[in-house]
Formats: C-alpha cells, structure tokens, sequence
C-alpha cells in the first residue's frame, strides 16, 4: 500500500545562544524514564501501537518509556496531562485522529493548535465501511438507494459522537444527501459487535478492526478510504471511485509535546521514532495490524493536522455537532 503525504511549510526561529543550549540537552536524551500518555483504554489498536513504539524506543533510549493510559472525557483527560506538564520530552502524547476534532466538538481547558507540538507522524491507516450481510447490499450505490427509497430505515453505529467512525459517517450523509440515524456506543469494539448482531446496520471503522468481522461472513465491506483498493481487501472499491469529492484521507497516530520543548528535543525524537517505525520486525508487525509506517516529521505532520482540523470543523459545523 502506498499512500500520498501531503506537506506543509512551517519554521521555527530561536536565538543562536537557545539553540547551542538546547543542542546540548538533545545529545543527551531522554536521560531519564519517559512517559507515553495514551487517551484510551489499554487493547484498542492506539494502545497496541502505542506499546509497540514504546518497546523499541527503550532499546534505542536505553531507558524505560512507560506507557500510561488516561482515559476520559473522549481523550480530552490525556490531553490535559501532557499539555499541563513540563515542556522537557519526558512527557509524550500519543493520539489518533480525533485530536483534530475533539475541541470542535467539546468544551476543553486546551487549544491543540496552541498547546501542542506535533512531533511525528509514526503509522497511518485506512478506515472501511462495513454492513450487516444480512441487510442484503452489495455497494455503496445499492446503500444510498435503500436510504433514498426508505427514509429513516437505516441505522449506523460509531466509538460515540465526535469519533472517526461517527464523523467518516457523517460526510457520507452529508455528500449522498441521506438520512441515515446515529447509534453511538462506547468505544469502537461495541459499535463492531453490534454490526455483527444486526443491532445497527452498518459502521465505518480501521481496515484492521473491521477484518475479523469481515472474514466471519458477517460484515460485508462496501468501500475503503484512501486513494487504491488494498491487498487485504483487494475487490473492494475506493471511497474515491464510488463517491467523487468526498474526503477519504488516511488517519493517523501521533506524537506531540507541550509547546516549550525545545526544537532539537523535537527533531531527536522525531528522528528517532521514524528509524524505530521502519525496522523490520515494526514493520512487520504494523502490516498484520494493517497500519502503514509513515515517520512524518514535524512540517510535514503539523500540515496534515491543520487540513484535518479545517476540513473537519467544517463539518461539525455544518452538522452540528457537539458532544457535551
């Protein structure tokens, strides 16, 4: 699978004397025990990422890089913490996609575009549309036009409001121009089991989360974001070939830092994280989850995030939105 970067241009301008004493602090870190702050519960796909990245970090930090899952208000808690704490690289965020929404949608002691340095872009995935097979469609265009013919009918389920799968969802409604009603649940895996009960009709979540299901015969995928079908769904079409316009863009995990921490800090755990997410074992093992290494920098990383965060926004907007 290869999938199109899409980079921005930012620059950071610091004193001379800054730089000489920030370089010198870099060449010696971590130096100490660093904290990886995931937002959800331990066993989800975020937090089985985040452990892998953790494990290889140590043997390249030669320290231990302990994973800590703070979980609540939708991922707003882990936020907190990391933005609350010293601004030194001992203290990493490690977040998907939904930073991007997450205060769009709610009430937050934050601002993310502030607050935050995004440091690197470790994978991307794809997202799946998948329904019951006993609904008894076979496309997209079957789908729309069942929702067309019998308004009100047709149920989807999500991670609960603001998540990838409620907002991916969303855009479909919005561009087909459907009534399709909202179920939320508590975390991706509910959403998945109700979908393979027949509880809801349909639900968008990863390649990767959705394959167990798909593979059982009782989910039947429709489409793929991104820009090419995939070699593990191979008959499936794109979001794009069946829906023109409409974004399908990879998501994403991060890293981010508090705003404050020096900018060879940055850079040496971007560099560091990137060789990390190309070993061979990593990779290895990101391909069975169907994640793909990526290792965006910083530029590179911030320019997805502010494109996320627009074209997102907009929709909330436009949906109206809100998880308070």
């Amino acid at each position: 699978m290869m999938w199109l970067a899409r980079v921005g241009v930012a620059m950071l301008v610091a004193s001379s004397a800054a730089l000489g004493a920030t370089a010198a602090h870099a060449a010696d870190y971590p130096g100490r025990p660093v904290r990886l702050v995931v937002p959800f519960t331990a066993g989800g796909t975020l937090d089985i990422v985040a452990r892998l990245v953790a494990t290889k970090l140590r043997d390249v930090w030669h320290q231990p890089v302990v994973v800590d899952n703070r979980v609540g208000g939708n991922g707003a808690v882990a936020v907190e913490y990391v933005v609350n704490s010293k601004p030194d690289g001992l203290t990493l965020l490690y977040n998907g996609s939904l930073l991007a929404v997450i205060q769009q949608v709610q009430r937050t002691p934050f601002d993310i575009n502030r607050d935050l340095i995004p440091v690197v872009q470790p994978v991307a995935y794809l997202q799946v549309l998948g329904v019951n097979s006993k609904l008894g469609v076979t496309s997209i265009a079957e789908l729309l036009a069942l929702a067309r013919r019998e308004p009100g009918r047709l149920n989807y389920g999500s991670g609960g409001v603001g998540s990838g799968l409620h907002l991916y969802m969303e855009l479909v409604k919005s561009s087909a121009h459907v009534e399709i009603t909202h179920v939320p649940y508590k975390g991706n895996a509910p959403a998945i089991q109700a979908l393979m009960t027949g509880e809801v009709d349909m639900v968008f979540d990863t390649v990767g989360g959705m394959l167990p299901a798909i593979r059982s015969g009782r989910v039947r995928p429709l489409m793929v974001t991104g820009p090419r079908p995939i070699d593990s769904l191979p008959d499936v079409p794109t979001m794009e070939s069946v829906m023109p316009g409409v974004m399908s863009d990879a998501g994403w995990h991060g890293i981010f830092v508090p705003t404050g921490t020096p900018r060879p800090i940055v850079d040496q755990i971007a560099t560091d994280v990137h060789a990390v997410v190309f070993s061979p074992d990593i990779v290895a093992r990101l391909r069975d989850l169907e994640f793909l290494p990526t290792g965006l920098d910083s530029v590179a990383f911030a320019a997805i995030i502010r494109k996320d965060f627009d074209v997102w926004g907009h929709l909330i907007r436009e949906k109206n939105i809100h998880a308070d």
